[in-house]
């Protein structure tokens, strides 16, 4: 790897210059759930190097090559999970934990990259809370109007210090940010002197993405690919008490809860280093051979004149289509979100479409790329009525559970 294509030549989390590279991806686009409405746009958005390093010391993944000059969060920013009954069912069991967990009950709850406004708005119905939801991006626009919630479009700073707040949370945030240290003091600035202040973070699970490996993970607008080791680690050097590190939706998401103090916290679990090490410096030839096969298997079907889709518009299918597939062997993008429907894949230049579509185009297959949604997927294709020209169900593949040996 060149030194002089390096723009975070050191580990974010803890400082050391002795990473290990990982896999390197060339012009990635930039940003996947910014969504295009038309096509020639989503052909022409801006794009970025990915090299994936390894810090040995703390566990911690990164985007060496990340730019922070190519984000810009302006336009339809669209990466709400909540239309979905599963993540929904994930979301409502997290929601009942926090309130219980951190009795938040008539609290003054701040949320940081909020988004469209579900997560926190829920908090709030369900404990008689009272929220502030920082959100730089445009979705902060589409926030549910609520008598007790607010909406901030920009980032938290430290001149946010006497802003009233009980609790922290942070979800599918902290991944984008391309200083997590910084980021972390200025939550404990604002929290100050106060006491029992609660903390909730949530980031996908790096350790996950290397032990499956799921390789269509490894996006240009996630810096920071953290493990439970160097999650830990981050919290606890910038002053919280970390009282949880834990998996969730099926092990995809790494959540960590903590408090300002006072009080001993965890430590990182250093003894899963060498096995996080072991499975970084395997991921280059896994990635390379799953790529291989995905674009001559896709490559396959379509000159077999097969109809395929993608169900489900997110990150992992953006980046599978981009970086796996034949150009023309998808036809469109299946999504259950209204917000997404009608608008175009960065990058690729797919039509997003909706579940009733498919009964005017049949697909001979289905391509799944979260298995914790297969079964919500094969719900909505028999209650749509989607059968094959055939006359058949369509047959649905596992993207995350096929690979170099066939589906």
């Amino acid at each position: 790897m060149d030194s002089h294509a390096l723009t975070l030549p050191v580990c974010p989390v803890c400082g050391s210059a002795e990473w290990r590279p990982v896999v390197t991806i060339p012009r990635a686009p930039v940003h996947l759930h910014l969504l295009q409405p038309k096509r020639a746009a989503a052909l022409a958005v801006p794009r970025g190097d990915i090299r994936l390093v390894f810090c040995p010391t703390c566990g911690h993944m990164w985007n060496a090559s990340f730019r922070s000059n190519l984000m810009h969060y302006e336009g339809f920013y669209e990466n709400s999970l909540h239309f979905s009954p599963t993540f929904q069912k994930y979301a409502d069991s997290l929601i009942m934990h926090l309130i219980e967990q951190f009795d938040l009950y008539n609290k003054e709850i701040v949320e940081i990259g909020s988004g469209s406004g579900d997560f926190l708005r829920l908090l709030c119905e369900r404990g008689g809370n009272r929220g502030v939801g920082f959100e730089p991006s445009a979705a902060a626009e589409t926030a549910p109007a609520h008598p007790g919630l607010r909406f901030i479009r920009r980032t938290l700073t430290p001149a946010d210090a006497g802003l009233p707040l009980d609790f922290v949370c942070c979800r599918h945030t902290l991944e984008h940010v391309a200083d997590p240290r910084a980021f972390v003091r200025t939550v404990r600035q604002v929290i100050g002197a106060r006491a029992h202040v609660g903390l909730y973070f949530e980031v996908p699970d790096g350790g996950y993405m290397l032990h499956h490996p799921a390789l269509w993970d490894v996006i240009y607008e996630h810096v920071s690919y953290f493990t439970a080791p160097s999650l830990t680690r981050l919290f606890a050097d910038a002053g919280f008490a970390v009282t949880a590190v834990y998996s969730g939706f099926g092990g995809q998401f790494l959540c960590l809860e903590g408090t300002s103090g006072p009080g001993p916290g965890l430590l990182p679990e250093t003894e899963a280093l060498p096995a996080l090490a072991e499975q970084a410096a395997r991921f280059a030839e896994r990635y390379a051979a799953t790529a291989r096969f995905w674009w001559e298997q896709t490559a396959a079907w379509a000159r077999e004149g097969r109809r395929v889709v993608v169900w489900g518009a997110g990150s992992k299918a953006i980046s599978f289509l981009n970086q796996m597939t034949a150009t023309d062997a998808v036809a469109c993008v299946v999504d259950i979100n209204p917000r997404k429907q009608g608008m175009f894949i960065s990058g690729v230049g797919k039509l997003i479409v909706s579940p009733a579509f498919l009964r005017s185009y049949p697909p001979d297959i289905v391509l799944v790329m979260n298995p914790n949604y297969r079964d919500e997927i094969a719900a909505m294709l028999a209650e749509v009525g989607v059968v094959t020209a055939a006359g058949g169900r369509p047959e649905l593949i596992v993207v995350g559970e096929a690979g170099a040996e066939g589906p």
